[in-house]
């Protein structure tokens, strides 16, 4: 281990790991950057849908054996996915290849097949089940040594879908009932029921939530793991392009309004207008984003499972980590690095409006 230098000394961080299906191989890779940094000390993260599984092993790969555990516990999990979709890849779920030369998003086969699932699934057929993902999340994750952990405070939220309302489950609560309700898309799956409440993908409440991380953490950075980005460059013109779009900015919307409160609690506490006190403070906010190589990738890329698709996520994700660290650590701790950019690549900065003339 190498001798950490006066600048250098440890900076500790919040997580927020965004969902994203078979892109959450991106967070992957974030994450066994991340934890290659010696200087930096993860307290708490928050995730939901492939983010809540990404948060799940990175806090019980630290249990069994710190940071080095994490990082195999993660490459584990996702080398352990791509075994059991292929093996057990059954064709009624694969998606329509598309012709030669052509993009499958923009297909007519690819918007029958996601209109059929609207229509059809997964009520009308019990065949429906989180397979192969249940059984490696329940094969990796030791969830009672992750219970039992309290090194890295974990939060899991889910939809509970009749209340309306966002749950978040700390670490004394995870099992594989919970991750799976994280990541429970309600077109592909049926409801996972937890002490008689039914749950959906986090999402639709929370991509992920942050309150977790600003009430129940002592860090005053927090770091967003984006794999959606908020803006897209081109407008959404064919069905299969607004339907996308329609999710994206779903999942978003409830992110949105979190960041732009975390902005006006700054400057209220920059402005004197609250006191400091226990669980309010001024956050940080940071955004490692889905690096531009991630555009090129349609959106359905995100039911992909092959182990070549995942090492090439991962990648990125390694690679965007590494620009974060190099451009921003010296900022943490000392000011927030998201600014208002295109909306693809950039982080956002919420700026107070200002009154208009009377």
């Amino acid at each position: 281990m190498r001798i950490l230098r006066k600048r250098d000394h440890p900076k500790t961080v919040t997580l927020a790991l965004q969902g994203g299906g078979a892109h959450g191989a991106f967070i992957w890779g974030v994450l066994d950057r991340l934890l290659e940094e010696e200087r930096l000390i993860v307290e708490g993260v928050s995730g939901t849908s492939s983010g809540a599984i990404n948060a799940a092993l990175l806090a019980d790969g630290y249990a069994a054996g710190g940071r080095a555990g994490a990082k195999a516990q993660l490459e584990r999990f996702w080398r352990r996915i791509s075994e059991l979709c292929r093996t057990r890849r059954r064709r009624r779920f694969t998606l329509p290849r598309p012709a030669k030369g052509k993009s499958l998003n923009l297909s007519t086969a690819a918007m029958f097949y996601k209109i059929m699932h609207r229509l059809l699934l997964p009520y009308n057929f019990n065949a429906i089940t989180m397979d192969p993902l249940r059984a490696a999340i329940a094969e990796v994750i030791d969830f009672d040594r992750l219970r039992a952990s309290a090194e890295i405070k974990v939060f899991v939220n889910a939809t509970d879908v009749c209340a309306g309302t966002m749950r978040v489950f700390e670490n004394a609560e995870l099992d594989v009932d919970v991750i799976c309700a994280s990541s429970c898309l309600p077109f592909l799956f049926r409801p996972v029921e937890i002490d008689g409440a039914h749950y959906w993908d986090g999402s639709y409440m929370g991509n992920p939530a942050l309150y977790p991380l600003v009430y129940d953490c002592h860090a005053n950075d927090i770091v967003l793991v984006q794999t959606s980005p908020f803006g897209k460059p081109e407008l959404p013109r064919t069905a299969p392009e607004i339907l996308e779009r329609i999710t994206e900015l779903s999942f978003a919307s409830t992110l949105v309004r979190e960041l732009r409160t975390i902005e006006h609690l700054n400057e209220l506490v920059d402005a004197g207008g609250v006191k400091r006190r226990a669980g309010l403070k001024r956050i940080n906010t940071h955004i490692i984003a889905a690096a531009p190589e991630m555009e090129r990738f349609q959106p359905t890329s995100k039911f992909r499972a092959d182990w070549d698709f995942f090492l090439s996520l991962h990648g990125i994700g390694r690679h965007a980590a590494e620009q974060w660290l190099a451009r921003n650590f010296e900022r943490v701790g000392v000011e927030s690095t998201a600014d208002l950019g295109d909306g693809r690549d950039q982080p956002l900065r919420f700026r107070a409006k200002t009154k208009s003339p009377s």
